[in-house]
């Protein structure tokens, strides 16, 4: 199992940008109409190491690049939805498109008739993406791409604790699977990764299978509410940023939020 490992000085932990995103499908189940992408993170990581997640990571600073095209909601409503200034929000919303596509090889973007681009021949691209030899409004225009900021929708907002040795100022996004596309998770940072009904994926957190962090285990309940896709794009959410505690007793941690009694007090305990 992950465990924290606490800051020695925690006031001086910088907090980045981060953007996850909360990938689904229409389920090929019918008494089960969300299936979700997960991903367990390899152990060895130094944040989060052990869990499941979704996929999702840091914003590049190159994410912010102002000529960076794209369709749907502006970088100003998203600045509204996240409560933050429109150069992050653009950011925010490049970073979740590239890390999809960096982590799950699905491509939030498309041709200027709405063309998704064949993303088995976008190999190299994807891996210079990852080692950021390339920019991704740069790899956009090199294929005469827009950002699809249409097919996004705006989830939640959470922020890494005080204390953890590395905190991310986390923005959550919902988007479905583009027609014709597939989600394979071949990345370094997943040991292993799938796609999962959202009650079930809850229901093994509680049979101690899998360790769920709040922000991923709040979203999931969230979609097990949704009857279908629509619903769950179409849900107005209410968003503010979410700031857990940390409490020690020395050998165990416990992660303090509002909904902790729902979470379950006894699984906020990390060995």
């Amino acid at each position: 199992m992950s465990r924290f490992t606490f800051a020695e000085d925690p006031e001086s932990v910088p907090i980045r940008d981060a953007a996850t995103v909360v990938l689904i499908r229409e389920s090929a189940q019918p008494d089960t109409p969300i299936d979700v992408f997960l991903m367990r993170r390899v152990k060895a990581m130094d944040f989060a190491g052990g869990v499941t997640a979704f996929p999702g990571g840091g914003v590049d600073p190159r994410d912010a690049e102002a000529d960076l095209a794209w369709v749907g909601p502006d970088e100003d409503w998203w600045a509204a939805q996240f409560h933050t200034d429109a150069a992050t929000a653009q950011a925010l919303v490049c970073a979740v498109v590239r890390e999809l596509f960096e982590e799950c090889g699905v491509l939030l973007a498309a041709d200027a008739d709405g063309t998704f681009p064949d993303t088995s021949a976008l190999t190299a691209e994807r891996a210079a993406l990852v080692d950021k030899s390339l920019s991704f409004a740069q790899f956009l225009r090199d294929h005469g791409l827009l950002l699809r900021a249409d097919l996004l929708r705006p989830m939640a907002h959470w922020i890494t604790p005080l204390g953890e040795r590395r905190r991310y100022d986390t923005r959550f996004f919902l988007a479905v699977l583009p027609e014709g596309q597939t989600a394979d998770g071949e990345n370094t940072e997943a040991s292993e990764s799938g796609w999962a009904t959202p009650q079930a994926a809850v229901e093994d957190w509680e049979a101690g299978n899998t360790l769920l962090l709040p922000p991923t285990w709040a979203q999931l309940r969230d979609l097990t509410e949704c009857g279908c896709v629509d619903e769950a794009l179409a849900r107005e959410r209410h968003i503010e940023a979410i700031l857990p505690t940390l409490v020690s007793s020395g050998e165990h941690v416990r992660i303090v939020f509002d909904e902790e009694n729902t979470y379950g007090i006894e699984r906020t305990y990390l060995k």
